[in-house]
């Protein structure tokens, strides 16, 4: 009786589980597995025939242009928003923890920019960042006697100009993970080091930032993942352009094992991907686990 009973309760709670592990399994381990499969074939979506061809596709990788500058525009863009998003955020966060009568308001205002999705941003920000006599940055710019600037076009410049873009949008996103880190770090903490005759820095130094870094470790990982995998922002400023100046990884991705229809040579892309993330995120943690044991 009190197994039956037990059979009955674990095949509910099998019941509940199974609808999610279904989609677990279709959607997810599935076409990963199937993608590092198609990885070593010549696979294109019209021939009936599908060809091994070893570790060609990898080979081809790594003596292609297209996908080393996309590799190149990828970490840059990554690096550039894990250090100038992290870097604004903690100051402005420790800032809005201040109590300031106006506080909430500017944390809404810090905020508001991530509830945007980043296609509406990237629209946007093209008709701002325009060389055109509408765009609203450069009238800016003659009207106080500088010259235009070419933010989209210029191959030097277009990057560091979608980049800025996307620190705009994030940075409150990082804001509030801080804020909150904050909010759980013990007042008491701070009276005994003022007892202790410490300055605003040396309590931010050696209070502040050490008990931060649970959130720091967060959202640094999130920013360098999510800055290797940005795809939609530069194809709504963009495209990619110009020349491949700003193409990413994903946006490379796309073009070669879709549009031109190499799923294969795709394929094997992605497979690479997914390792220099796992590789970059691993050396991340790793380096922030070793800060970590040093400040305690």
């Amino acid at each position: 009786m009190i197994r039956g009973m037990q059979f009955r309760r674990d095949l509910v709670f099998v019941g509940f589980i199974l609808p999610a592990f279904l989609g677990y399994l279709i959607f997810y381990l599935y076409p990963m597995f199937a993608t590092f499969l198609y990885s070593f074939t010549d696979w294109t979506g019209y021939r009936k025939e599908i060809h091994v061809v070893g570790l060609d596709n990898f080979v081809k990788l790594f003596h292609d242009e297209d996908v080393l500058v996309g590799i190149k525009n990828s970490v840059i863009y990554a690096l550039a928003m894990t250090i100038f998003q992290n870097g604004l955020a903690i100051p402005l966060a420790v800032a809005l923890h201040r109590p300031l009568k106006s506080r909430n308001l500017l944390r809404t205002i810090f905020f508001l920019p991530a509830i945007l999705s980043p296609m509406v941003v990237g629209f946007l920000w093209s008709y701002i960042m325009s060389a055109t006599d509408h765009g609203v940055l450069n009238q800016l710019l003659v009207s106080i006697g500088f010259n235009k600037v070419n933010w989209l076009g210029n191959p030097s410049l277009a990057l560091y100009s979608v980049i800025l873009t996307q620190v705009w949008q994030w940075t409150g996103y990082a804001m509030v993970i801080y804020l909150a880190n904050l909010q759980g770090i013990s007042k008491e903490l701070y009276e005994s080091a003022g007892i202790d005759g410490t300055n605003g820095w040396q309590n931010f130094w050696y209070i502040t930032l050490p008990m931060l870094i649970p959130s720091i470790t967060f959202n640094t990982v999130m920013s360098m993942i999510g800055g290797l995998k940005v795809f939609d922002v530069i194809f709504a400023m963009t495209h990619g352009g110009p020349g491949h100046s700003t193409e990413t990884i994903v946006m490379t991705l796309i073009t070669k094992g879709i549009t031109q229809t190499q799923y294969g040579y795709g394929s094997a892309f992605a497979v690479v991907f997914s390792l220099i993330i796992m590789l970059i995120t691993f050396i991340q943690l790793r380096v922030l686990k070793r800060w970590e044991e040093k400040l305690f």
